[in-house]
């Protein structure tokens, strides 16, 4: 009985080292242009080892693959528009190892990682190079009191899910979901361009991919008033059809609540629905008290647009539920942007499918998601923006009125809203900086 273990402990090494001793192989590679960094990924038969590191004058970028060959052709792989000058081969240790070296011709910051195979890829290594933005200071406009000019757009940051090695679904005929939303996104774009008042900014305009936090994080950084995020379902079950519109579940507003909480001495980032307040000098319980008045609002103002999409949809898609949905998509976790999943179908029906790589149905979708955006804000507009100062009769006020404070409001959201500074309101009140405002109270808002 030992005897027979031992035979097959020494076949199973034997067959392992086999294994390994063939290594793995590039088999092809890839580039995703994004505007921010370039992506290369190389498709391998098998997971390797690899050590990425820079060199100097002139810059470069060498990674060294551990057991693996190179069986495809580099010189087929279009550089153009990346940050790539040349990419060039070499093997090491007697042949075993293989060395790649990428020419730049701008400085980025490299990083690398292995991604374990899925329906769609095998084993590949993905090596990301970030190119060097500079961040332009938002924009802001000072209202003077008849110049529509001086008024700000609403911002709709419109997001196109999936890209780049992720297709998301993919239906009938290999049609796939990042290629049709963001069909669906620019007909949105195109929509919203042409309303006065409206100025929509796509958080990806080509064929790469964005991480989910990015989504959000790219619409906090364009100042945006709103973020919809627009999918195509799939499912195994080819007969599943019908579309859906999600906001965040309760559920996912707590747990985001607290991932936010949990961070705030480390985040730069802002609350309070115009981007006013910050979490990191303010107590658990003032901060706690603060999120949850600006994720409540937002939610709420979620609702309303959802609800008005659902029934724009269903004038002539079939509705997967008969009212709107919640999850806890990442994607919806901004606590101070209104925020909506939609699902324009099923990808994977056959039926759907068809529709959604029509751009007659891609535009009519576009209209539905744009005409539930507007009714919102005209009825809604945010402080300071055109549609607002058109809301008023084209006039600002410019004399003292009294304002009932609602659920979700701040006092720098109520300035803000009014177009007069922190400092004026609290004197106006009697506040001190550490007084709080209560749901009902009666403010006077000074001149603006």
């Amino acid at each position: 009985m030992i005897q027979r273990l031992s035979l097959v402990v020494l076949l199973l090494s034997g067959g392992l080292s086999a294994v390994s001793a063939l290594g793995a192989e590039v088999h092809n590679v890839r580039v995703w242009i994004a505007p921010d960094h370039a992506r290369l990924v190389f498709d391998l038969s098998a997971a390797a080892q690899h050590k990425l590191f820079t060199l100097k004058k002139p810059d470069r970028i060498v990674l060294d693959l551990a057991n693996t060959k190179l069986v495809s052709d580099l010189q087929g792989v279009d550089l153009a528009s990346s940050p790539i000058a040349l990419m060039r081969s070499g093997s090491r240790n007697g042949g075993k190892d293989l060395r790649i070296v990428l020419e730049l011709k701008e400085h980025v910051k490299p990083k690398s990682f292995a991604l374990k195979p899925n329906d769609q890829y095998g084993d590949r290594l993905v090596v990301d190079l970030y190119r060097d933005m500079a961040e332009a200071p938002p924009k802001t406009a000072v209202a003077s009191v008849n110049d529509p000019s001086a008024r700000r757009d609403i911002i709709i940051a419109v997001d196109a899910g999936h890209g780049g090695e992720d297709p998301g679904a993919i239906g009938p005929g290999r049609v796939k979901e990042k290629t049709v939303v963001l069909g669906i996104a620019r007909e949105l774009k195109a929509l919203l361009a042409k309303e006065r008042g409206f100025q929509p900014k796509l958080t990806r305009d080509g064929d790469y991919y964005i991480s989910l936090r990015s989504r959000t994080q790219r619409a906090r950084k364009m100042n945006a008033d709103m973020f919809v995020s627009i999918h195509a379902d799939g499912f195994r079950d080819h007969r599943a059809r019908g579309a859906s519109v999600w906001v965040l579940s309760p559920r996912g507003a707590s747990s985001e609540m607290g991932r936010w909480l949990a961070q705030k001495e480390n985040s730069a980032d802002l609350i309070g629905g115009v981007g006013s307040v910050s979490l990191e000098d303010k107590d658990d319980v003032l901060a706690k008290v603060l999120l949850d008045m600006s994720m409540t609002a937002s939610r709420s103002d979620s609702r309303d647009i959802a609800n008005s999409i659902h029934r724009n949809m269903s004038k002539f898609a079939k509705m997967h539920k008969k009212q709107v949905e919640q999850a806890g998509f990442v994607v919806l976790k901004s606590p101070d942007i209104p925020s909506i999943l939609v699902e324009t179908g099923f990808i994977t029906n056959h039926d759907e499918a068809a529709k959604l790589k029509s751009k007659a149905y891609q535009r009519k979708m576009a209209q539905a998601i744009f005409s539930g955006i507007k009714a919102h804000f005209t009825a809604k507009p945010p402080a300071q923006t055109w549609l607002a100062w058109q809301k008023e009769g084209g006039t600002q006020k410019t004399t003292p009125f009294s304002y009932k404070v609602v659920r979700g409001d701040t006092l720098s959201v109520i300035a803000s809203r009014n177009g007069v500074s922190l400092a004026a309101l609290r004197k106006a009140n009697g506040l001190r900086s550490a007084d709080h405002i209560m749901i009902g109270q009666v403010l006077k808002i000074p001149a603006s």
